[in-house]
């Protein structure tokens, strides 16, 4: 069965991913920058309710992903941080300044975030050779990606997305994300073939994921 994982940037949002049968959340906070990474209190408020798969991101600020040398020194403390707390993986990503996968970096983070399994993050779609930058992805042990194909949106990469399935030939796991709804999903998956697949679900411009929109997106990919 394929499965699903919900963007999440509060409270309420988890639990509704839940309730709608997601099967795993990804808590971030700060929706209009794509996400950072949320506070320890929002964090120990969501594992006390929530009894599917947590993950968190990682991601000390909005903007691009080449990070400073205090910006990574915070992102290996969360990490250390929040391995205590009950979360089952970490998503970040970090590229370098001419928009390749850092991979010295990349992999200390992973090694890291040990046992805990990481998403390589939508940096990905900051890269121009999609096919170097999935390999070098492997090569720093993360489990999965996000990506939207290194297109604005899931649709007009799913070419992309279906060519990096079949690159990763079941080594990582490729998620799409990024324009994801129940109205394009069940298209998206034939021609893409992937087993995970993210949305934040959110319909009508807030915050909040809509429980039948989750609803829907899991009927449409297991129909």
């Amino acid at each position: 069965m394929k499965k699903l994982e919900i963007a999440c940037f509060n409270l309420e949002s988890t639990l509704i991913a839940q309730k709608a049968g997601a099967d795993r959340v990804e808590l971030c906070t700060d929706i209009a920058v794509g996400g950072t990474t949320p506070t320890i209190e929002m964090i120990q408020q969501v594992r006390e309710q929530l009894t599917i798969d947590l993950y968190v991101m990682i991601r000390p600020r909005g903007g691009n992903f080449v990070y400073t040398m205090n910006e990574l020194m915070i992102m290996y403390l969360e990490i250390l941080e929040f391995k205590d707390i009950g979360v089952e993986g970490f998503v970040f990503g970090v590229v370098t300044n001419d928009n390749k996968i850092d991979v010295a970096v990349n992999k200390s983070l992973v090694e890291l975030a040990k046992p805990f399994p990481c998403t390589f993050h939508r940096a990905f779609d900051e890269i121009l050779d999609y096919e170097k930058a999935l390999e070098d992805v492997i090569s720093c042990g993360f489990s999965t990606i996000l990506t939207s194909g290194t297109f604005p949106n899931v649709m007009e990469g799913k070419e992309v997305l279906k060519q990096l399935v079949i690159q990763a030939n079941n080594r990582i796991e490729i998620m799409p994300g990024g324009g994801l709804r129940s109205t394009n999903i069940s298209k998206l998956d034939e021609n893409v073939n992937a087993n995970w697949y993210h949305s934040s679900a959110i319909t009508d411009g807030s915050e909040i994921a809509n429980l039948e929109e989750i609803i829907q997106l899991k009927n449409e990919l297991n129909y």
